[in-house]
């Protein structure tokens, strides 16, 4: 029975996606549920896998096309099976040989003699065949192997993030991991003297993000306020109540739902902030969607939170940490990413101290935190350090004055260094 293998519906804003590298080649026996290719859209990756076990009989769309919702990209053969019997071939591990005719058992107990360690082929040949090509290509350039990794996505399959991972154990174990190329798809390296350049395509999120930041620039009357925060209050809180919070939530007391939720208490007091212009229309949100930039290798994505005023702490956090994860394992939904009144983004992970983000579109107003710094600062009279962070307020000057913008910021000032502000709700 021939199955055709289709592009699904995308969402209503996206008019098509393009085909990545495709993980099976004809001929392949694929099982249920196995990645077939993935799918770039302007703004999420879908997974195509296979809806059946069966051979992959023909790739009607190849690598780099552009397909729309309902194309036929493949074709399996569902009723084919795996062959019975292949040709006696040899397996070489390391220099190990064993012929193909032997069991499946003794072929099992090759030895990788360089490390010592026993490596189980069956199992290594079928953790390989799960990788995508993004997580098999970061693999090669890491030198690392399956068996090496401890895989956290469906069914044990390993991505991105745990290749990360593993990337960071071993440099903490002061094994030095392989330089990564920032330029794909081949390194800029050349003989002395030469020149070297190379030219590569935008990913379709690259380009999208290049031109929803041209639009935010040019449609929007953008400005920027500072100001600055003792974090001191917040970081007592967290240490005084980490680990029971942890035990009892089973997720880390971070900064950024103290963030969210001040945001939220400002919000409250300054509606503007939370508003949007819709042609000559101010449009009042009577509802809280804040949006919390995530950093992934493909570009900067904002995942939406729901009804924040309805979330704990714990389930802020939870939120925050389960978009995250999403996002950098490209698992993350268009209806995650869409909507939205208010932004958050956080610099300060990577060691800014101060920026001017830009709006995210319709919203009026974003966030940005930067990096805790200990300064010297004046209280009562006296110079003590406290660790301060810079936190910027962009927002569209259309519709949000200078006064509401600075009294925004300052709230969230007075929300932060007084957290019970926050619990009280004042």
């Amino acid at each position: 029975m021939l199955v055709d293998i289709k592009v699904p519906p995308l969402a209503e804003s996206v008019t098509n996606a393009t085909l990545l590298e495709w993980a099976k080649n004809e001929g392949d026996f694929v099982h249920r549920d196995e990645q077939l290719v993935e799918l770039e859209t302007d703004k999420v990756m879908l997974e195509i896998n296979a809806p059946q076990d069966g051979v992959l009989k023909e790739i009607v769309k190849k690598s780099g096309e552009l397909v729309v919702a309902g194309d036929v990209i493949a074709v399996l053969d569902g009723a084919a099976q795996a062959a019975a019997s292949t040709p006696a071939k040899e397996i070489h591990e390391e220099g190990d040989k064993v012929p193909a005719a032997q069991s499946q058992d003794q072929a099992a107990k090759v030895v990788d003699i360089s490390t010592g360690p026993k490596i189980d082929v069956k199992e290594k040949a079928k953790a390989s065949a799960k990788l995508s090509p993004a997580v098999r290509k970061l693999m090669e350039e890491h030198e690392l192997q399956p068996a090496e990794i401890r895989g956290s996505g469906r069914d044990g399959r390993i991505v991105k993030a745990d290749v990360l991972r593993a990337v960071e154990e071993r440099s903490k174990t002061g094994k030095p991991a392989p330089t990564v190329q920032a330029v794909e798809p081949s390194t800029l390296t050349g003989g002395p003297g030469e020149r070297i350049e190379q030219r590569v395509p935008m990913s379709r999120l690259r380009a999208r993000i290049a031109e929803r930041l041209l639009a935010a620039q040019h449609g929007t009357a953008s400005l920027t306020t500072f100001n600055e925060v003792n974090m001191q209050p917040v970081m007592d809180i967290r240490a005084r109540y980490q680990e029971r919070f942890q035990k009892e939530y089973q997720v880390k007391l971070g900064f950024m739902s103290f963030f969210i939720k001040a945001s939220l208490e400002a919000l409250k007091k300054f509606p503007i902030v939370n508003a949007s212009i819709d042609g000559d229309d101010i449009v009042y949100h009577g509802y809280f969607d804040i949006g919390v930039a995530v950093s992934t290798p493909r570009g900067l994505v904002v995942p939406v939170i729901r009804d924040v005023d309805k979330k704990s702490f714990a389930e802020l956090e939870a939120s925050v940490s389960d978009h995250a994860a999403k996002a950098r394992d490209n698992k993350i939904t268009i209806e995650e990413l869409t909507g939205g009144t208010f932004t958050i983004t956080n610099g300060g992970i990577f060691g800014s101290l101060l920026s001017t983000p830009i709006l995210n579109p319709p919203q009026s107003a974003i966030l940005g935190m930067h990096k805790i710094q200990s300064r010297p600062m004046v209280e009562n009279g006296e110079i003590v350090i406290r660790p301060m962070m810079n936190l910027a307020l962009s927002y569209d000057h259309r519709i949000i004055d200078g006064r509401d913008a600075v009294m925004f910021l300052v709230a969230i000032k007075e929300e932060l260094e007084d957290p019970a502000r926050i619990l009280l709700e004042i």
